[in-house]
């Protein structure tokens, strides 16, 4: 695969040399990048991330990849949201204060509801959770995850998470995977068209996580 097919946007914030390293694990060489040409002429564009959802925004507005993002979202070409990377693509965060998303998916960003005294959970979410395909009125579960990213993964599976807020869409039809912890239940894959988001970090989540990868970079979901 060409190394301009698959564009990892850099705006300081994500993992990116180690989401670069597990796309060359299953024979793909994909470029990291802030020029907008790469990422307009890209077949594909990750939006990965961590730390606060501000900062995040922050970083995109001032390379001024906000309407390259939505540009190429509009266009009809496959992106996936990866962490704060999903979170963005959504309508606002609570996160410090009210932000404004990305929009691309209507939902907001949350905080979660913060353990008493006798629970034996932690915020932040860290560590191993299970993602497992939400119900859906008069449709067989296991199509839900057919002809996405999650296609060929066994359900539940496990993947690796480390968040405080979590995400919730407006329309449950573009929440395609969902995870609990604590006191809350959440999307914690989203879907709409060709824009995907997983909350976990498919690039450190074994096996399972490969498959996403691969998933994604091999096959026009």
């Amino acid at each position: 695969m060409a190394q301009n097919n698959i564009v990892i946007l850099d705006y300081t914030l994500g993992n990116l040399f180690s989401l670069k390293r597990a796309f060359q694990k299953i024979g793909c060489d994909p470029l990291i990048s802030d020029n907008k040409e790469d990422i307009i002429n890209a077949e594909k564009v990750v939006l990965p991330g961590v730390g606060a959802f501000a900062a995040g925004m922050e970083g995109l507005e001032k390379k001024g990849l906000v309407a390259v993002i939505k540009e190429i979202a509009g266009n009809g070409k496959p992106i996936l949201g990866i962490c704060l990377g999903m979170q963005m693509m959504m309508t606002q965060s609570e996160e410090g204060g009210l932000h404004r998303g990305l929009d691309l998916i209507k939902g907001k960003v949350t905080r979660f509801d913060s353990p008493g005294e006798k629970d034996s959970f932690k915020i932040p979410h860290y560590g191993w959770s299970s993602v497992s395909i939400p119900e859906r009125e008069n449709r067989d579960a296991e199509d839900v995850w057919h002809g996405t990213i999650f296609e060929g993964i066994k359900n539940p599976s496990y993947f690796y998470f480390v968040h405080s807020y979590f995400v919730t869409t407006d329309d449950p039809m573009h929440t395609v995977g969902i995870t609990t912890y604590g006191y809350n239940s959440f999307a914690s894959v989203i879907r709409k068209d060709n824009i995907t988001g997983c909350q976990f970090h498919p690039e450190i989540s074994g096996e399972a996580g490969l498959q996403i990868i691969r998933n994604f970079a091999l096959h026009q979901y």
